[in-house]
């Protein structure tokens, strides 16, 4: 009991020491104290908002290790409830959280970068500092390699090969460690000279790739630039929250109990499995992702709950379509999965309703009819994709009624789409709700950005309709009705 409880009270102090690394700021000592640091990245919160709650944890952590980053990165907060009123109307804080990144005192700019702590480590450390290190000694060389992220350094003089990579280096250093020798024991230790070397992260190394590749390109920092986006992730890269839309289709993911923290061995186990697989394969990118990080995505791909060790494999096609592994994972079943997949000869996975039937003046779009209603439709299309929740989309849809109504005799289609139980085509960019697009008969989606009136969407479709209306003019204006 005593052990127990021993470890319940290290457990609090230590959840506390790392709270403690993030100042809490007031409008009393917000200028003095910003002032006193080179770089602060500032949370603008309030205590009841939700994405504060989850943003939270993952800043505390990244204050904790920045608070000892070469140069030093301090993470602040301030209440805009309570004492920091004054503080968050001056810098026209009007959301929450807002966070914005301070040098000396001054604000410097907005932070729009990740909100896990890796992420923000990340991003911060390339705000501070020259965007690539001077490799002074063997000593810094070696513990600069020794962090388990990606590096890449140049070796030698002083030389045009030089002068591109550290514009390469100012250009990427918001993802990307880079590094440079002013040491000639430096070059002589790791045998390089006048060259670029990409270093993967040791907890990554496998029998499959090498740990190191050397560009031997021209001295231009686009194609340096180019050399490090192709072998930044490796044949399978880890795929975390914040580097995921690095990975792009055509994509194969592994979802399972990656940690390269807790369980590196295990992690690898089963990456090196994939890696067997995935080198037979160069048209596909690969990735690993934490199956618990990435509930979401397993979401859209029908996935609810993933059980056991072993990977769940998921991919995306050259056009973004979505395929499932069905069979358990193997490494046979899933060379079998990749070839059908290459040959075209699996049935993508569709996220939809079933088809409903049609009775209303506005028809229903699911996933599985959208091509019929949508996309191959005769008629010109008015669609509105909606999310059942949401307070905007209820309050469109008495008038969104009477739109359909309105146009049952004309050539025109008023169609919604729950876009929260759909798969939405990639063409029509939903990022919000309601979202409205303008279809014409055989042409491609315009997105629709006028009024919400009534008058305005008939204003809208007489003008925009492939065939004239037959109860308007084309500038909207009713016409009269012969007896």
């Amino acid at each position: 009991m005593t052990i127990k409880l021993l470890l319940l009270l290290l457990g609090l102090v230590a959840g506390c020491a790392v709270a403690d690394d993030v100042l809490q700021l007031n409008d009393a000592d917000f200028d003095s104290k910003t002032a006193s640091h080179d770089t602060v990245l500032v949370m603008f919160f309030a205590p009841w908002c939700g994405h504060c709650k989850r943003l939270k944890p993952e800043f505390e952590k990244a204050a904790s290790t920045l608070k000892s980053n070469d140069p030093p990165v301090i993470l602040a907060k301030v209440d805009c409830t309570e004492d920091g009123k004054d503080t968050c109307s001056r810098f026209q804080v009007s959301g929450y959280p807002t966070l914005k990144i301070f040098k000396g005192g001054e604000l410097s700019t907005d932070y729009n970068g990740p909100r896990e702590a890796n992420g923000i480590v990340k991003y911060m450390r390339s705000q501070v500092g020259p965007a690539s290190k001077e490799l002074t000694s063997i000593e810094v060389a070696e513990a600069f390699l020794a962090a388990p992220e990606v590096s890449v350094v140049y070796f030698g003089e002083d030389s045009k090969l030089k002068d591109a990579f550290l514009q390469a280096a100012d250009k990427l250093r918001e993802t990307v460690r880079f590094a440079h020798s002013v040491e000639a024991e430096v070059d002589e230790k790791f045998g390089h000279k006048n060259v670029i070397v990409l270093y993967r992260p040791k907890h990554l190394d496998n029998k499959f790739e090498p740990s190191s590749v050397v560009y031997d390109g021209l001295g231009d920092k686009t194609a340096i630039q180019a050399f490090i986006k192709k072998n930044y992730f490796g044949l399978v890269g880890h795929r975390t929250q914040d580097a995921a839309g690095e990975f792009v289709p055509p994509l194969v993911v592994g979802y399972y109990n990656v940690d390269y923290v807790k369980n590196p061995k295990g992690t690898n186990y089963w990456r090196n499995r994939i890696l067997k697989v995935a080198e037979n394969f160069e048209d596909f990118n690969f990735g690993i992702s934490n199956k618990d990080d990435f509930q979401h995505e397993l979401n859209e791909f029908g996935l609810d709950f993933v059980a056991g060790d072993k990977p769940v494999v998921c991919a995306r096609d050259i056009k973004s379509q979505k395929f499932v592994m069905k069979d358990e994972f193997t490494m046979e079943n899933l060379e079998t999965f990749l070839t059908q997949l290459s040959a075209g000869e699996l049935e993508p996975y569709l996220k939809s309703e079933p088809v409903p039937t049609q009775d209303g003046p506005v028809t229903v779009a699911v996933a599985k009819n959208f091509e019929e209603v949508v996309t191959n439709s005769e008629k010109d299309v008015l669609i509105e994709f909606y999310a059942p929740w949401c307070g905007h989309c209820k309050k469109l849809a008495p008038t969104y009624d009477e739109l359909g109504e309105a146009m049952k005799n004309e050539n025109v289609a008023i169609v919604k789409m729950d876009a929260t139980a759909n798969d939405v085509p990639p063409s029509f960019n939903v990022r919000g709700f309601p979202t409205i697009f303008w279809k014409p008969a055989g042409g491609s989606p315009v997105s629709y950005n006028g009024g919400r009136e009534l008058d305005d969407f008939i204003k809208y479709i007489a003008k925009e309709a492939t065939t004239e209306l037959k109860g308007w003019d084309r500038k909207g204006k009713a016409r009269k009705v012969e007896l």
